[in-house]
Formats: C-alpha cells, structure tokens, sequence
C-alpha cells in the first residue's frame, strides 16, 4: 500500500464526496491523496483492531466513543461548511468525548486522541504530512505506532505545537494522557500481530 497524490487540483470536501473510495483517500490542505493497493496487512488490521478493543471495553459506560477507520475525520480550519473544508483524514483509531462532533458523514473536528499504524510504504506520509495537519486542528495526543521498530512515537500538544514526540517500545503499558486510568497493554497487542518481516 502506497500513497501519491491523485491529481494537481485543489479540493474540497465536496469534491471529496464525489471521487472518494471507501477508504484509505485523503484530503490534506486541498490537495488529494489516495492509497494505491494491496489494502493493509493483517498485522496492520490486528493492531489497530485490538488497539480499538481495549479502549472501548476500558471507556465503555462513559462519554469517551472509540472510532476506527474508515471514517472520515473532517478538520475544518475555521467554521467554513462541510463542503468547503480541505482537510479530511482517515486515521486508524480515534476517541472523542465530545459526541456533538459526530454526525452521519463521521467526525468533524479535532479527535482528543488518535492513533495512526505505521506501513513501511505510508510511514514518511503520516510522520510528515499528517502530523502537522494534526497539530494545526489541536488533536491533543498522536500515536504513531511502528510495528517494524516495536515503538510507539507519542506527540503531545503544548502550546499549540508537538514537540519531540516520546519514544517507547511497544511493551508494558502506555497510559493516554488525557484519560489516564485507560492504558494500552502491548504484550496483547503484540500477541494479535504476525510478525511480517
């Protein structure tokens, strides 16, 4: 799986709903990006599917809703309508607690948290492109999580901005900072996720 730009045009949400696939494209500041097959790996998938599952058993009964792709995550830059924002993204997982954000066409507006998967044909996409558009529309917390290193790359805002992120193994237990009685343990990530080398 890769991604490349679909054209040179500039886009918006309503151009989106007419090209868009069911996943995997993305819309960043206009400019339209789409995966290229195959679809994500197994790994890839168990990951982001045992990572949905502890969040949800850990916040069912609160306000907290757990999200996973594909959904459309739209990241309007003021209070423009739908169909005029730039920016739409599908990240792996999300949480919100602000369910007013959460409509038919999925979220719009800044997650409080989220987790991208890395792919080796993706990684330099989501590091580079998507984590500055995250920083912009103010998600709190970021976790890139790279199954190839066994780390977690974990992005904090602070006054508007990410510093460097904090670099982890996926091992043990990472708590969310913004929900920190909800922890991740990795050792059941791991033992859902094939080791594909």
């Amino acid at each position: 799986m890769s991604v490349s730009k679909r054209d040179d045009l500039q886009h918006t949400y309503g151009d989106y709903l007419i090209w868009s696939r069911t996943h995997g494209d993305e819309l960043i500041d206009g400019t339209a990006y789409v995966r290229e097959p195959p679809s994500p790996s197994y790994s890839h998938q168990a990951i982001a599917l045992e990572l949905a599952r502890q969040l949800q058993n850990q916040l069912d009964g609160t306000p907290w809703r757990v999200i996973i792709a594909p959904m459309d995550v739209r990241l309007p830059k003021s209070s423009e309508p739908d169909d005029q924002i730039d920016t739409v993204v599908q990240p792996d997982v999300i949480i919100t607690r602000d369910t007013s954000k959460i409509d038919t066409r999925g979220v719009r507006g800044a997650p409080d948290w989220l987790a991208e998967v890395l792919s080796p044909s993706t990684a330099s996409y989501d590091r580079a492109v998507k984590i500055p558009v995250y920083e912009r529309a103010g998600v709190p917390e970021v976790w890139l999580i790279d199954p190839k290193r066994h780390t977690v790359a974990i992005y904090r805002l602070a006054n508007a901005k990410y510093g460097p992120p904090t670099i982890q193994k996926m091992s043990g237990r990472t708590r969310l900072t913004l929900v920190p009685e909800v922890a991740v343990d990795w050792d059941r990530v791991n033992a859902r996720a094939l080791n594909e080398d």
